[in-house]
């Protein structure tokens, strides 16, 4: 824990500019990002007295081992770095938005040649066009069954196009009106761009002049006597009129909003966002965060802001966001928000009419979201602050394990063996520092060897990133100044040579990666209070060995056995028992279990590859696509073992260099033996490209 006052800028030296501070830990690890209109003011507030400061903020200051500054010229330049710099750094200490679920979308993908309408779900994607979230896919299918009959745009995947296209036949929606069939020349790239373009106008919200012209259009055909013409464009436009009454009309017709609602306690937040367009509801999302930091609902909605829009531009930005409470710099978050739609952005907290009553049927699903969201164990601080505090007494830690690590082993009869490193922070599973591990020390099956080499890789890499960055030397705690680094600090490693690390018995899973010292996370650069090893006494022993071989004395090291769910530690010959109604064990049991899951699927995954291995993997430089050119031409591996250099030359695209490569790649491994159909007898023949 150390003391801010190590590290606290002398008077002065900070300026009165707007600004965005960053405070690092002991690791140069980015742990906190925050903006102000007056840096010095606000940065002042975190070296006061410790008892004047909230719990939190008093947590992090305490962590922290230095800060450090950048000025900007406005306070939105300030907002767009704080939020470039919270997605860049991940810093432990700031509010984090969670989804709740993964929320499906209506995405055009207006970036292809002939665009496709099909339900996405993860991160947005240049060049498409997205509408929702929805609460289903199946929703979504629906609205788009309906709208097919008057925007009939693709919907098929690469696979059945190109299969189309190869044979001049388009698919069953080709078929019965609900695609052009662009696949098969039906229509021009032009005019089905068209149709795509006017499918993204009506769900954003521009149905009333569509609805209108088929209108017209039914009875102009009328007039004429085209009664199947007009009896068609009447079912089209009720079409769409039912596509449209799935969407519920909350406010007038030409409304575009996001309605945002919080709700809040000491400890975590929930907050509901309905997206209004065109007067309806075309989309819900929810997200819920841990209250890591001092923040008020306005805090949180200014968080929220960033989070929610930090990376969308154009129409994707509305016309008006509604919220609970403004930001603290409102008209900054509004100026930020206007350049990002290209267009005035109305921020505000409605105060009557409808908006106001429908704010509070948002409020409402906030409240339930939020309920629900306490009724899960695994995401509730109070509870992982309890597992944690019993772990460490179980264990005789000094502090609480803020930090977890755990191995685990894995393999098939010896064969494949592999190991997983799996990284819980805070009680909680952090994905992006999970790290895999392949056992080249030695063959066969030996779960403590390879225990002992997987600790080993794994903190030798620690103590190179730890000499690299020039951790083994005294550093000064002063902060700096916004322009410089910080005066007697080491040479970051990109500015000189790095040293060439030690890659003894290292898979590419495990090698680190030099960069500069900038506190983005790195593979192996933090390490753990506790590591836990999936196994007993042989296990834990192996790891501590592994441990004291590396001089590391100060991070403790146990294993929790599958049989009775005991704890082990070094050098005791007596288990800890924890009470099966522990939260420190239930936390420790899932840390185990993820280790385990996390193993055992790249065990499978390797196992898998090795099995569909084939000889012409080996071959340098023949790619997919040639080797799937050279079993379609002869039929399997087989036959191309077979076949003479000339004969392999005949495949299109296969040179004679290349097919001397294929052929000596052939000739130097072993057919595998026939398999036998056992109740037939019959001998399979290899008719493949897999494993021969």
């Amino acid at each position: 824990m150390a003391d801010p006052s190590s590290y606290r800028p002398r008077p002065g030296q900070i300026p009165d500019s707007p600004g965005v501070y960053k405070f690092r830990d002991e690791h140069r690890r980015v742990i906190y990002v925050g903006k102000a209109k007056n840096l010095r003011q606000r940065v002042a507030n975190y070296f006061q007295d410790l008892a004047g400061l909230h719990p939190r903020t008093r947590t992090m200051v305490t962590t922290a081992a230095s800060v450090e500054w950048t000025v900007v010229s406005t306070e939105v330049e300030a907002l767009q770095l704080e939020y470039s710099w919270i997605k860049e750094f991940d810093p432990r200490f700031n509010v984090k938005y969670r989804d709740d679920k993964s929320y499906p979308y209506l995405a055009v993908t207006l970036n292809e040649e002939f665009p496709r309408v099909q339900v996405m779900r993860g991160a947005k994607k240049k060049g498409v066009r997205y509408f929702g979230p929805y609460g289903h896919a199946w929703a979504i299918r629906e609205t788009v069954d309906l709208m097919l009959r008057v925007f009939p745009v693709r919907t098929c995947s690469a696979g059945v196009f190109k299969n189309a296209a190869r044979t001049g036949r388009p698919c069953l929606l080709g078929y019965i009106g609900k695609c052009s069939a662009p696949c098969v020349g039906r229509v021009t790239p032009e005019e089905h761009r068209e149709l795509a373009e006017d499918f993204c106008d009506f769900m954003a919200g521009r149905t009333g002049t569509y609805i209108r012209r088929l209108e017209k259009d039914m009875m102009q055909a009328a007039e004429e006597m085209e009664y199947e013409r007009a009896a068609r464009l009447r079912d089209d436009a009720e079409a769409l009129k039912r596509a449209m009454e799935k969407s519920a009309v909350v406010l007038a017709d030409a409304t575009d909003a996001d309605l945002i609602a919080v709700a809040e306690d000491e400890l975590e937040a929930a907050l509901q966002i309905f997206h209004v367009r065109g007067g309806r509801v075309r989309g819900q999302r929810g997200w819920v965060t841990d209250k890591v930091e001092a923040v008020d609902t306005s805090g949180l909605v200014e968080h929220a802001l960033q989070q929610l829009y930090g990376e969308e531009r154009g129409d994707a930005v509305p016309k008006e966001v509604l919220v609970p409470a403004l930001p603290e710099d409102a008209e900054a978050v509004s100026q930020w928000l206007a350049e990002r739609r290209g267009s005035q952005v109305s921020l505000r907290i409605p105060q009557r009419g409808d908006k106001k009553d429908l704010m509070v049927t948002v409020q409402r699903n906030a409240q339930q979201a939020l309920g629900l969201h306490k009724t899960k164990r695994a995401s509730d601080l109070t509870t992982r602050s309890r597992a944690l505090e019993e772990i460490a007494e179980a264990l005789g830690l000094d502090t609480a394990p803020l930090r977890i690590e755990c191995y685990d082993i894995s393999h098939l009869q010896g064969d494949d063996v592999v190991a997983s490193m799996v990284v819980f922070e805070d009680g909680l599973a952090r994905k992006s520092e999970y790290r895999r591990f392949q056992i080249k020390g030695f063959e066969g099956q030996d779960d403590v060897r390879s225990m002992h080499e997987v600790i080993g890789r794994r903190f030798k890499r620690y103590l190179q990133d730890k000499e690299r960055t020039g951790e083994w030397e005294e550093t000064p705690q002063a902060a700096p100044g916004a322009t410089g680094p910080i005066p007697g600090a080491p040479v970051p490693a990109a500015t000189g040579p790095v040293p060439a690390p030690d890659l003894t018995a290292a898979s590419p899973e495990d090698v680190p990666e030099p960069r500069e010292d900038d506190g983005r996370p790195k593979r192996f650069a933090y390490p753990p209070q506790l590591v836990v090893v999936d196994g007993g006494q042989p296990q834990v022993a192996a790891a501590k060995r592994a441990l004291d071989e590396l001089g590391i004395d100060d991070i403790a090291v146990c294993g929790l056995a599958k049989r009775l769910e005991e704890v082990w530690l070094p050098d005791d010959d007596d288990p800890v028992v924890l009470p099966r109604s522990s939260e420190g064990l239930y936390l420790l049991q899932r840390i185990r279990d993820e280790a385990h899951r996390f193993a055992i699927t790249y065990q499978r995954a390797k196992r898998a590859k090795r099995i569909r291995s084939s000889p012409l993997d080996d071959v340098t430089g023949l790619g997919e696509t040639r080797k799937q050119a050279l079993i379609k031409h002869f039929g399997s591996v087989k036959k191309l073992r077979q076949a003479t250099i000339d004969e392999i030359c005949e495949v299109p695209g296969i040179g004679r260099r290349t097919a001397e490569s294929v052929a000596a790649a052939l000739a130097s491994t072993t057919p595998a033996a026939p398999a036998v159909n056992t109740a037939t007898g019959e001998i399979i023949e290899e008719d493949d490209g897999g494993s021969s």
